[in-house]
């Protein structure tokens, strides 16, 4: 249920609703039963419908989606370990054909076409690359397409250098490429708390930031809760920055149900809202390579 609103709350919230282009990431912890690691069908066909339903509302909408390495390892019925890298490779290539061919289906029963694109930071950091792919994005939003994203998990290496890390920060990526309005995480928890809620009994969510600071930084926690996700707080806190410099609003959100979608396109009080923050002098390319030669 969600939480009663402000006033000056309900009317950030109801500019929502004007959102035209979005962004969907989903985790692979929101598309798995984690009892048995089995793709949760229909909670993929409810997420399905929405996105579909946002479509024919006249958005455009592109989904980020996890799940390739989950979904291969349960194929070839192999766990691999964090250092075999071929084996997560090769589980990345079986699960991402076999998760592209349901979604595939899915979207085809509301007579909506998709398309798949892979990235690596290389399609980001090199010039000609970043330019074909905002084109590709462009292109396929133009024809009615709806684009599924993933990382090319089958030619990164894993290293800060190569990968984006979590697919998070893959689609923060994607809404300041394409130019989106809104960025919506589906994650396994209602939002950003003022603490860990797991463990902080008097842990409060905070409903909208208006501006990402070092307060919110300090707040993040950089854990994670399952096994099968990679990005905990501070991995979203970085989504955010580079969402809302691009110029998009950013809602983290519990995806145990997907219905969170509409609901929150509605205006409801559901999940963290962060609020656009434009930089005129933001860079994709230059924030990608910042990033780099910091961890080195």
């Amino acid at each position: 249920m969600a939480d009663k609103m402000t006033q000056k709350e309900a009317d950030i919230r109801a500019k929502i609703k004007d959102r035209q282009r979005i962004v969907v990431k989903i985790g692979s912890s929101s598309l798995h039963h984690m009892q048995t690691g089995e793709l949760n069908l229909t909670k993929m066909e409810r997420l399905v419908r929405e996105l579909c339903e946002l479509k024919n509302q006249g958005r455009d909408v592109i989904l980020v989606s996890s799940g390739a390495i989950a979904v291969g390892r349960k194929s070839v019925n192999l766990v691999p370990a964090d250092n075999d890298i071929p084996l997560k490779q090769a589980c990345a290539a079986v699960g991402q054909a076999r998760l592209m061919m349901i979604y595939e289906r899915l979207f085809a029963e509301y007579n909506h076409l998709t398309a798949q694109i892979l990235m690596t930071l290389h399609t980001i950091t090199e010039e000609t690359s970043r330019k074909n792919a905002q084109n590709t994005f462009s292109k396929l939003l133009e024809l009615g397409v709806i684009p599924v994203v993933n990382e090319n998990d089958t030619v990164a290496t894993h290293e800060v250098e190569d990968t984006f890390g979590d697919n998070d920060f893959l689609a923060s990526i994607v809404t300041a490429l394409t130019g989106a309005d809104l960025l919506i995480l589906l994650s396994d928890i209602d939002g950003m708390y003022t603490d860990d809620p797991h463990v902080a009994k008097d842990a409060k969510l905070i409903h909208i930031i208006e501006k990402l600071d070092d307060r919110y930084t300090d707040m993040a926690k950089s854990t994670t809760g399952t096994s099968l996700g990679t990005g905990g707080m501070n991995a979203k806190l970085h989504a955010a920055k580079v969402a809302t410099a691009s110029g998009a609003d950013m809602v983290i959100a519990n995806g145990k149900d997907v219905s969170v979608i509409h609901k929150i396109m509605e205006g409801r009080n559901y999940g963290t809202l962060f609020l656009a923050d434009p930089d005129p002098d933001f860079g994709v390319a230059d924030f990608i390579d910042r990033r780099i030669r910091a961890s080195r």
